[in-house]
């Protein structure tokens, strides 16, 4: 397993957190997925096997939310 911190702009809210947490778990290889709402961070937990950081940024972004880093 590998872990990747993404900084997101844009949730406000925990229906963003729950958004984000959803959009990202549904990914194939990805086990966990944590987000922050406090301090704008997701953090994912994936087998690299199956999965990949542009995926995560991607799926975020598709979900309305902008990707920092």
């Amino acid at each position: 397993m590998q872990t990747e911190t993404i900084t997101v702009k844009g949730m406000t809210c925990m229906g963003c957190v729950n958004s984000v947490k959803n959009v990202l778990e549904k990914i194939p290889g990805v086990s966990s997925a944590d987000v922050s709402l406090e301090q704008g961070l997701v953090t994912v937990q994936y087998d690299v096997a199956m999965a990949g950081v542009a995926q995560f940024k991607e799926a975020i972004e598709d979900a309305g939310f902008e990707v920092v880093n």
